[in-house]
């Protein structure tokens, strides 16, 4: 819930987002209730932010918007509701005009699934992520390693993150403890955040 609003004050802390990421016309795709464009005046270079939603189209395919045509992608807790994340994140790039940057959050299958599947937090999702590990518990799961060096567009990875600074792992470790999820806390991050740049 809320997590491109959970992300505003670490991104405010990295200069980057303002003077390099957020910069021209973007688009946040799946921004549902809390879309990027809420806190434009913070990012000064962003002249504006589509916020595109179910409403729109299929955020898989993107189809009406023009290849190469935005600046910046933003997406939070989108990519693991399409039937095909590859193919969603092909799109994504190929909207994306050479030199954008792509910033995007999924949520750990470790701290969010924590070890169930289907979803017992939000059935919808389709496919859990991690950054890299040799195996996983989850039959849909999908290493982001994998998944970006596997793009048919040149990138370059700027930058992958766990996002768990306010996750706390004392309340997920408490025998008999029901599970929790913990992004319905006002702060609780349980994602993994990703930057790219797409090459020329």
């Amino acid at each position: 819930m809320h997590e491109a609003s959970k992300s505003i004050f670490s991104r405010l802390a990295d200069s980057r987002y303002a003077t390099r990421y957020f910069v021209g016309e973007g688009i946040d795709i799946g921004a549902g209730d809390d879309p990027l464009a809420l806190y434009k005046e913070l990012f000064p270079l962003m002249k504006s932010c589509q916020a595109w939603d179910r409403d729109d189209g299929d955020a898989q395919m993107m189809e009406g918007v023009p290849d190469a045509s935005v600046d910046f992608v933003h997406s939070a807790h989108c990519l693991e509701h399409l039937v095909d994340p590859r193919e969603g994140l092909a799109n994504w790039l190929r909207i994306l005009r050479p030199g954008g940057h792509m910033v995007c959050i999924v949520p750990d299958e470790d701290l969010y699934e924590q070890g169930v599947f289907p979803s017992t937090f939000n059935e919808d999702h389709r496919h859990t992520f991690t950054i890299n590990k040799r195996a996983s518990w989850s039959p849909v799961s999908i290493n982001l390693l994998d998944l970006l060096s596997g793009t048919k567009s040149e990138i370059a990875i700027l930058k992958i993150a766990l996002l768990d600074a306010t996750y706390r792992y004392r309340l997920a470790q408490i025998p008999g403890r029901p599970r929790l999820d913990q992004t319905l806390t006002p702060i609780g991050e349980c994602g993994i955040e990703f930057i790219v740049r797409k090459l020329a």
